[in-house]
């Protein structure tokens, strides 16, 4: 049997820290988005347990039991050798929740295989153990997201935004980042997020959204990528309605009036060679999905 499952990457509209607790995670307060842009997870029963990855980036994705994909199909399907097939589409260590979106597609299809499906509520509690964001791209839409971003809660989309995603050369570590932000101690004055869930609930437009898009992490990260501030003004310069580092970067996020003003910001930033690369899409989007279920 063969399943095929397709899962979103997320933007943070915003994103606010506390200190590290006890456990080494800080607490968050954030507004995710499911971005249109897809990772997908084929996963058929095999002799061995092996991956095979293909798409944006494919050479930078471990094939070994580090990758959560692995990690998956032994919570879900114990002592069953599966093949896993990701075809990238998000870009890698990029703050977009690639590799958590195959982990939520690796959730869903595994699921498919079992004799006895998993409940929803059995999958979200396998994602927490494995990663902060597999809940949310599990899930998808708009969601403000506490604890690590585990604990999930609905929020009105007023409406499809345009994103242009600008990516780098070179990933950007998390941990690294969070070092970073904690050695500054940039969580000591907290930022509130009710001006932007009150906005989406109104229905706000992109331009009326724009303001309120924050990423406390957005510092650290620039401190480690300095570079990124010439990117951030080159799509700003360009006409997006507001750049923002995207979770832990070095991807950058330009919110953008609509689908030609995108295609605009798309175009300068890459002919301004700031980025290696820019990725079109919109939000919000359903979440992780089986696409196609085929027995042998």
């Amino acid at each position: 049997m063969l399943v095929t499952a397709t899962a979103p990457g997320k933007v943070n509209l915003f994103l606010e820290t506390a200190g590290p607790r006890p456990d080494g995670y800080h607490e968050l307060t954030t507004v995710f988005q499911a971005t249109a842009l897809r990772e997908t997870v084929t996963v058929e029963t095999a002799s061995t347990m092996r991956i095979t990855v293909d798409g944006r980036g494919a050479e930078d994705v471990p094939t070994d039991s580090s990758n959560l994909v692995w990690q998956v199909a032994e919570k879900v399907l114990p002592q069953v050798p599966v093949h896993l097939h990701i075809t990238k589409a998000i870009p890698t260590a990029g703050g977009m929740a690639g590799g958590s979106a195959d982990a939520a597609a690796a959730l869903v299809a595994c699921n498919q295989l079992r004799d006895e499906p998993l409940t929803v509520e059995e999958l979200d509690a396998i994602a927490a153990s494995l990663g902060s964001d597999i809940n949310f791209v599990l899930h998808g839409g708009t969601m403000l997201g506490s604890g690590r971003g585990e604990v999930l809660t609905p929020l009105t989309s007023p409406g499809a935004l345009w994103w242009v995603f600008a990516t780098q050369r070179e990933g950007l570590s998390t941990p690294a980042v969070f070092r970073e932000h904690d050695r500054a101690h940039a969580w000591s004055d907290q930022k509130s997020v009710t001006p932007l869930t009150e906005a989406l609930s109104a229905g706000a437009t992109a331009a009326e959204l724009a303001p309120l898009l924050f990423n406390r992490l957005q510092q650290a990260a620039l401190t480690l990528r300095p570079e990124l501030e010439q990117t951030l003004r080159a799509g700003e310069d360009a006409g997006a309605l507001r750049g923002i580092v995207s979770g832990s970067g070095p991807t950058t996020a330009f919110l953008c009036a609509g689908e030609s003003e995108a295609r605009t910001v798309a175009e300068a930033l890459k002919h301004g060679r700031t980025c290696l690369d820019t990725v079109i899409t919109t939000t919000p989007s359903p979440g992780a999905r089986v696409a196609s279920n085929a027995r042998d």
